[in-house]
């Protein structure tokens, strides 16, 4: 039985990864997308052989031809988008970030619990080949008990010319500061969830060159500190930013009570007990896994294989994480997650 896809929000995520994954796929057809204009939707249909171009979601969602709907637009418009789709009976797959805030994230999850079709995130792609490795290594206890998680995401440059991006205007990204969700997520499939947390936030370039004319006020910091204490007891330290252009890239380091691994630079590190230094994780093939969204979607519609990368429930775990970073900056103050 063939699977229709239809897409909304072609933007480069989506015809860079998605359109392309989805063709790819025996039995899969993408029939149908919709843009933020009706020009640049048949753009995407011309580029990739599209048959329909929809001039609004509504339509799209409605569309009878159309069984899984792909959403690539900005946070702002995947609530209503997840919930319309599931409500008629369709499977859904949103991009990452999950939703504006955690209200939003709770009213997606409701729906999904209520319906029977798949319900899915774009998962967070950090180091996944070398995942299935490292979680058992750490279910075996190779690392001991987990003591401190180190995440470093440095980069960007201070340019106060660059006009003002989708993610800097807390209109169209909500609650989520560059990419502290998806950071989270990462780490919590190592060392579980987060119990307290405190923030600190900076906004260097306070008004930035509005695409569409004139000066606007920047409302998301770019540069960003958070200390949590997970329900393990554990402790994870958060340092993001994108004014430092020299700065360290994406890191995380893991370090137990008998040793240690680090992802960095598309790598795996392991430094175990009578290691001096951190060595290359050997991942054999037959183990490794990877970045394959569409394909493990359509598993999931096809062979009711449980979402695992990422479902809605994980969703409004790293979303109750964006809420409590926003309360302690907002508050100044320590935020335990169960209280929110």
């Amino acid at each position: 039985m063939s699977r229709r896809i239809g897409i909304v929000g072609a933007g480069a995520n989506t015809r860079s990864r998605h359109i392309p994954g989805f063709q790819e796929i025996d039995g899969v057809e993408v029939v149908a997308v919709c843009n933020r204009s009706r020009e640049s939707g048949q753009k995407a249909a011309d580029e990739f052989g599209i048959a329909t171009v929809y001039e609004n979601w509504q339509e799209l969602v409605a569309a009878d031809d159309i069984d899984a709907v792909c959403v690539g637009t900005w946070p702002y418009l995947h609530c209503d988008i997840s919930i319309a789709t599931l409500e008629a009976g369709k499977h859904i797959l949103t991009e990452a970030r999950m939703a504006m805030d955690l209200a939003e994230a709770r009213r997606m999850q409701a729906a999904a619990k209520g319906s029977d079709r798949v319900a899915m995130i774009v998962p967070a792609p950090f180091y996944l080949e070398s995942e299935p490795t490292l979680l058992q290594m750490v279910a075996d206890g190779a690392f001991g008990s987990l003591l401190e998680i180190h995440v470093s995401a440095l980069g960007g440059g201070f340019d106060t010319s660059t006009p003002l991006h989708w993610r800097q205007r807390r209109d169209l990204s909500g609650q989520n500061i560059m990419a502290m969700g998806i950071l989270n997520e990462t780490v919590r499939r190592y060392a579980g969830h987060d119990r307290a947390l405190v923030a600190h936030a900076h906004t260097f370039t306070t008004h930035r060159p509005d695409p569409e004319g004139g000066k606007r006020a920047v409302d998301v910091p770019d540069s960003l500190g958070i200390v949590t204490e997970l329900e393990s007891g554990a402790t994870a330290v958060y340092h993001i930013s994108s004014v430092a252009k020299h700065g360290r890239g994406g890191c995380f380091e893991v370090h137990g009570t008998k040793g240690a691994f680090k992802l960095e630079g598309g790598k795996a590190f392991v430094a175990l007990e009578g290691d001096d230094d951190f060595r290359i994780l050997d991942v054999a093939p037959e183990k490794a896994w990877g970045w394959d969204v569409e394909a493990d979607f359509v598993a999931s519609i096809r062979d009711s294989k449980p979402v695992t990368h990422t479902n809605f429930d994980d969703g409004v775990k790293y979303m109750t994480f964006t809420e409590a970073v926003q309360v302690s900056l907002s508050e100044g103050r320590k935020v335990e997650l169960g209280t929110l």
